[in-house]
């Protein structure tokens, strides 16, 4: 619009959409202010959506024919709930989170996201136990990912005349023979199994392992933190039996090799089987029998489910001892260990 002075008066110039151009006094003009926006109306076609998931904002804004549409997305935890500035909202954690809208001219509205985090895996501390008849051994067991809403787990046998198990996976052998027992997440997506050998009682002094060892059913922990030969692991074990030891990967070792976490001490009577026992080392994740920095490079590859790992290297992951995930406080521990700032407890 372009402003005249016609014979001492103001017009108004105008050229309307077809092209044609006039003159309006202005007398006859009033300037009317923009339609601003009144009202904004927030709605989802659901409000609980699941981590990892993505749903748009329907929004609808009052008047109509406002002439600044334009809105600020919120959230008020980037942490549960992110938002686009196209109205896109992702799920990042468990968790609630307000989202909200602003127009340019403060009008604001918010609506409620809740975001469900479904379990993706059960880590279970062992993959395999050998119990002696009235004997007991637990297996630990945890769900990915840690802000999993539903964190609880069911145990049970597939033989009661062989091991029972309780709520807590606390096993019990019952007869000679073997089982399995199933380990599932409540929520029945994810189901495992834990094999179970129960042998005979032993007698009293049957097989004497040194006190600087702890036993725990057929766990074996306390080790020192380097130079566990073969040799000196044999060394604390005090049988009539035959004593033999195998690396992680199934190898039988001697001599000066190490002996690390995965590896498994297997006592025989002549070619029978009577008890093996599971080796763990705290810290020592790849099973080499050494803490470096190898293990804290697969440690933080498990963290970032990069590549995970099970059975006792979550034990020996958990440098903390409290039954739980591997976390990056376990790293710190074992750089703090290989720094030789305060090494890591093996009891």
């Amino acid at each position: 619009m372009q402003k005249e002075s016609k014979n001492g008066e103001l017009w108004d110039r105008v050229k309307l959409s077809n092209g044609m151009v006039g003159y309006v006094f202005q007398t006859y003009v009033k300037e009317v202010p923009d339609v601003e926006v009144e009202k904004i109306e927030l709605s989802l076609d659901k409000t609980t959506i699941n981590k990892g998931e993505r749903i748009k904002l329907k929004v609808s804004i009052s008047p109509s024919d406002a002439v600044d549409k334009t809105l600020k997305y919120t959230s008020s935890n980037t942490e549960v709930a992110s938002i686009s500035s196209d109205g896109y909202i992702l799920g990042l954690s468990s968790g609630s989170a307000k989202i909200t809208a602003k127009a340019n001219n403060g009008v604001t509205s918010s609506i409620t996201i809740n975001v469900y985090s479904p379990v993706t895996d059960v880590l279970i501390g062992v993959q395999n136990c050998t119990v002696q008849v009235e004997g007991k051994y637990k297996i630990n067991a945890s769900v990915l990912p840690e802000d999993a809403n539903n964190k609880n787990i069911n145990y049970k046998s597939e033989n009661e005349e062989i091991a029972i198990v309780d709520e807590n996976g606390n096993v019990t052998g019952i007869a000679e023979g073997n089982t399995n027992i199933i380990v599932s997440s409540a929520e029945g997506n994810i189901t495992k199994k834990v094999q179970v050998t129960v042998i005979r009682k032993l007698a009293e002094g049957e097989i004497l392992i040194d006190e600087s060892l702890n036993v725990n059913g057929n766990e074996i922990t306390g080790l020192a933190n380097s130079n566990n030969t073969v040799d000196k692991i044999l060394n604390k074990v005090q049988t009539n039996y035959t004593v033999e030891i195998y690396n992680s990967s199934g190898q039988k070792i001697e001599g000066t090799s190490l002996v690390g976490t995965g590896s498994s001490i297997k006592i025989f009577d002549n070619d029978k089987l009577v008890i093996e026992y599971n080796v763990i080392m705290y810290g020592d994740v790849n099973g080499d029998g050494k803490i470096n920095s190898v293990d804290l490079l697969v440690l933080q590859r498990h963290i970032l489910e990069i590549k995970k790992f099970e059975g006792v290297f979550i034990k020996a992951a958990n440098i903390r001892k409290n039954g739980k995930n591997p976390s990056s406080v376990d790293c710190l521990l074992i750089q703090r260990h290989i720094l030789g700032l305060h090494n890591i407890e093996q009891k």
